[in-house]
């Protein structure tokens, strides 16, 4: 997909494409390296240079990117002596090691711009300013040994640090955020980069979908070149999946679409893309401009300002109203201009407006799922099954590794699974208080999925469901005169990605583990957080590769009764890829919480029972006026987080294909389906006076379902149509005009559409795409 995505983004507008380095995806083991396939960077860094674009190294290594322990190997942690991101001697080592290595690797295939290469700028570190105080002086001696050991690297181009307020010498500093208008360098030496525009936000097991409108994003960037900005890069311009286990977290999920301008499969996300798409090519006309010319300033009052940059040649201007409520009419150099609320008009010869940050006329696209339309493919997948062999472990208690403590998750499994068993059994004689009264086992959790097993009986899970909260287990249990063992299965989802210290926090079980009983009036605690505990890492369907088409494992697939509901279950299918070369997805609606593969590819940890709750939506039309932040304009409340997963085509056979799921809660696999995402609508919601396009893409324009030109309301996919319309049938003109059609292309005007009464007229479409 490399290159179809990079295409995807120049024609968007851009000139550039940054990336990260992900130290425990290209360093799994210490010193054993990995770039085959899709880690291979050099090949990427190519494939943007075979584009004709620039790139950016964001070596890091320390990335956040909501990835898996923000992209550090748990070994490093694991080194005795070893301190994340400070004056530590171990972890500098360490870093200067995997640094140069990259380094190395670039120069040795001559891909920085010095040697004529594509990569004009590298970062070192990752947003350390903000979270930098509690290193106190070691933070300090950290980044300036960051700066003098990049430096020493002597790559011919310039270092960033990103969130790092007066970076060290000789590095640039950069902001990241939502806005980055306001923002000044601390070197005023430095040009004004910003290399992260938040164009969306994540998602977390159990939240809402977030949303930033296309209008919003707009209006950032256009204010941020209108202040002296010199370079803007888009977190993310394509947000992709996070396959395998490499979501951080706790509790993200695998999608990592980001509401950015490419969605998660590769499609336009319309307007974003096209909108951005606009703005980045009047930008680019006014490059000279910008770069060279002297800045005069005008303060209209109430938030609304005008930007000139004047040459001899000419001159480029902003006018911009940061009011969030107040539309503006002003006078700028002779003649009147409206500029909406929250807005940022562009005017390239300072005379006439071009673009407008809220007049937005790139279409609103639309996209389904639709079925297989593989030849043959029965409706219903056909299944067999298998249990995960939990009885040994849960009613034995036989790990690997013994200790007299709670060992920390991370430690222990060293990142090798999700999964780590922990076993402790204990003697209770006859006469034992804690027989003779209501006993709760109690423990805690840093957060992680919990199931419990008692003398080889389930009893219960938990989880936390405010994500990276730690919570306490407990639960009413019964025990015996004897020999008892308790079995905890704790379930990592994601290892801490962002924060100060993040890499000593703890993970799994936590102290104390206690049995408490209460005889009368009497608390009666065993504590056996001292106990001997055995340790068991990971599940043994995954360790023997049940997910493997060929595997040969002796334990055989059951056909007959399928059962649903049961935990800790593999199940199987097979089907064959949907025809057509559209994004593939999985819907994995009725099941609880596990993992699944196609063809051995691991697609990620699924958890479509996690609903996101209601009260965080807010109701109503979203109002891209106003400051953003991840909680507004959030939906699909009362849905799954996540129930489609991202299959691409790569990972598929011509013939027949493979899905293995192991379910660790218990579900229906009985409703899993695959399906193709394509565009299934199209709409136009835009005000007269340019010429816009309506696309269904490679597909015809079958119908259309709505058009009004006047005052409509609404938004695409529930159109309303006003007083104020036009008395000509605009659903009459674009039938003839784009039905059939690919894509069609019209002026909005009263000449096309008829006279309104309204003053200010706008176009409402929506089209069917066959």
């Amino acid at each position: 997909m490399w290159p179809y995505l990079i295409r995807k983004a120049k024609e968007g507008g851009l000139d550039t494409i940054e990336t990260y380095v992900f130290w425990n995806a290209h360093e799994p083991a210490r010193r054993q390296y990995d770039f085959s396939g899709n880690l291979d960077l050099v090949r990427f860094i190519k494939t943007i240079q075979d584009e004709g674009l620039y790139a950016i190294l964001r070596i890091g290594p320390y990335a956040c990117a909501e990835w898996n322990y923000g992209g550090f190997p748990v070994w490093l942690h694991n080194i005795p002596g070893s301190a994340f991101r400070t004056n530590n001697d171990v972890f500098k080592r360490e870093m200067q090691i995997f640094t140069t290595y990259i380094v190395d690797m670039m120069k040795k295939e001559k891909l920085f711009a010095s040697q004529g290469g594509p990569i004009i700028l590298s970062q070192i570190e990752n947003e350390y300013g903000n979270i930098m105080k509690p290193y106190g002086e070691d933070g300090i001696k950290y980044i300036n040994w960051c700066a003098q050991m990049a430096d020493s690297l002597n790559i011919g181009v310039p270092w960033v640090m990103c969130q790092q307020y007066n970076a060290p010498k000789p590095m640039i500093e950069a902001c990241n955020g939502f806005y980055c208008d306001n923002y000044k360098p601390g070197n005023p030496e430095s040009p004004k980069f910003w290399t992260e525009n938040w164009t969306g936000w994540f998602k977390n097991w159990g939240g809402a979908n977030p949303h930033r409108t296309a209008e919003d994003l707009a209006y950032a960037v256009a204010r941020f070149y209108q202040r002296g900005g010199t370079l803007q890069n888009y977190y993310m311009y394509h947000g992709g999946t996070n396959f395998g286990r490499t979501s951080g977290g706790p509790y993200i999920v695998t999608s990592y679409d980001y509401d950015a301008p490419l969605n998660e499969y590769g499609n336009l996300n319309q307007p974003k893309w096209g909108h951005l798409k606009q703005l980045h090519d009047l930008l680019h006309s006014m490059e000279h401009t910008l770069t060279y010319g002297e800045v005069e300033s005008t303060d209209f009052g109430n938030g609304v300002w005008g930007t000139a940059y004047v040459t001899k040649e000419k001159s480029s201007c902003f006018l911009s109203n940061t009011n969030n409520v107040s539309d503006a009419k002003i006078n700028f150099r002779g003649t009147d201009y409206y500029i909406p609320s929250w807005s940022v008009s562009v005017l390239p010869d300072c005379k006439e407006e071009v673009y407008n940050t809220a007049k937005v006329y790139a279409q609103t696209s639309v996209y389904v799922n639709k079925p297989n339309k593989a030849e043959d493919q029965p409706i219903s997948l056909k299944w067999v099954w298998r249990p995960e062999l939990i009885e040994p472990t849960v009613v034995q208690g036989k790990g690997d590794v013994s200790a007299n403590k709670i060992v920390d998750q991370k430690e222990m499994a060293n990142d090798a699974s999700d999964y780590l068993w922990y076993m402790t059994s204990f003697e209770l004689g006859k006469d034992d208080p804690v027989l003779s009264s209501n006993v709760t086992l109690s423990f805690n959790s840093s957060g992680y999925v919990s199931h419990v097993f008692v003398n080889g009986a389930y009893i219960g899970s938990q989880w936390s469901n405010k994500g990276n909260k730690q919570y306490r287990f407990e639960r009413d249990i019964k025990l015996s005169a004897g020999n008892n063992l308790i079995t905890v299965l704790s379930v990592a989802v994601g290892l801490q990605n962002y924060g100060a210290h993040f890499d000593s926090s703890s993970n799994g079980l936590k102290a104390p583990f206690e049995l408490i009983g209460k005889k009368g009036d009497t608390k009666i605690v065993k504590d056996l957080t001292s106990n001997k505990w055995n340790y068991k890492i990971g599940m043994d369907g995954i360790t023997n590769k049940f997910f493997e088409s060929d595997c040969n494992s002796t334990l055989k697939w059951d056909s007959d009764s399928l059962p649903i509901n049961r935990n800790f279950t593999w199940y199987k299918t097979t089907f064959k890829a949907p025809l057509g070369n559209e994004p593939v997805v999985v819907d994995l609606i009725g099941l609880g919480k596990g993992v699944a593969w196609v063809n051995g590819h691991d697609i990620g940890r699924y958890w479509p029972s996690a609903i996101a709750e209601m009260q965080v939506c807010q109701p109503g039309e979203c109002n891209y006026r106003g400051l953003y932040n991840e909680n507004k304009c959030r939906n699909k409340c009362g849905e799954p987080t996540q129930r489609w997963y991202h299959v691409p085509r790569s990972f598929l056979n011509d013939g027949e294909n493979t899905l293995v799921l192991f379910e660790e809660f218990g579900g229906n696999p009985s409703n899993v389906q695959f399906q193709t995402n394509e565009i299934g609508s199209a709409c136009i919601n835009a005000y007269e006076g340019k010429t816009v396009e309506l696309s269904c893409y490679d597909r015809p324009i079958s119908r259309i379902e709505f058009a009004s030109f006047g005052n409509p309301q609404g938004v695409c996919g529930s159109f309303k149509k006003s007083d104020c319309e036009s008395k000509e049938d605009a659903v009459s003109i674009l039938e003839k005009e784009c039905v059939g059609k690919e894509s069609c292309s019209f002026e909005v005007s009263e000449k096309k559409f008829g006279k309104a009464s309204c003053v200010r007229k706008r176009l409402a479409v929506e089209a069917i795409c066959a």
